[in-house]
């Protein structure tokens, strides 16, 4: 959605696994923790992403900030292979850019996986 802050999200939502009743864990990060992220200066910009519990598969992408409506790519990119969490580990990303969000957000999910 182009907006100011711009949002965009794919796939599911954590109400629609709640409600279908499918494990997932959740990823979070944020951009003012990202060198691009303080760079441009927004401080308020969140990448989420929601993996299936078990098989880690990416089910859902949702962004809001800077750049969202191009970062979604990425994981609708994933999703569209049946990828995994193991995508995001083993890519390696341009430094300082947005996209390491992604890696950063699947650690966030992989820590909260064992909780």
């Amino acid at each position: 959605m182009y907006t100011i802050p711009e949002c965009s999200a794919v796939g599911e939502s954590e109400e629609s696994l709640q409600a279908q009743g499918t494990p997932y864990v959740v990823g979070r990060a944020r951009y003012d923790q990202n060198a691009r992220g303080q760079i441009i200066g927004d401080s308020n910009g969140l990448l989420k992403l929601i993996f299936h519990k078990d098989d880690m598969k990416l089910l859902g992408v949702h962004v809001i900030g800077e750049q969202a409506t191009e970062l979604v790519h990425i994981g609708l990119s994933v999703m569209g292979m049946n990828g995994d969490a193991d995508v995001f580990i083993y890519t390696c990303y341009n430094y300082p850019t947005l996209s390491e969000l992604y890696k950063y957000a699947t650690y966030d999910a992989l820590g909260n996986r064992t909780t």
